[in-house]
Order: C-alpha cells, then structure tokens, then sequence
C-alpha cells in the first residue's frame, strides 16, 4: 500500500509508536517511584540527550531517597 518517498508504509509510523510507548511509559513510572518528574522520560525522544539523561538519573541523588 502507500510507500512514502522511502519507502516507509503507513504500518511504520504505527509501529515507532508503539515502540516508544513500550519505552516511555515504564520510564515514566519508574521516574516517578524515585521522586522525580515523570514528564522527564520524554526527553529518551532526544538523540544524545537521552543518553545523557539516562546517565544523570543514573548517579544522581533521588529525591526520594534523601533522609532528612
């Protein structure tokens, strides 16, 4: 059916989507078990940005581990 310019189908849009869906929303709950902003997973869409991401919730401090 419709291949696109190179030829993606419309079946290739559906499926990045729900790749990301599968990676995002654990991320998101998982963001937010340890006390940060779950809306920060979005930014694992960012090519680098993710990666550095990734690294800083890594070796961080978690919110939700500090003991006052």
């Amino acid at each position: 059916m419709g291949m696109g310019m190179y030829g993606y189908g419309e079946w290739h849009g559906l499926g990045m989507l729900v790749v990301a869906i599968v990676f995002i929303v654990p991320l998101w709950k998982i963001l937010t078990k340890a006390g940060f902003n779950g809306a920060w997973s979005l930014l694992m869409f960012i090519p680098l940005v993710n990666i550095i991401a990734l690294w800083v919730f890594a070796f961080s401090e978690w919110p939700k581990g500090r003991r006052d």
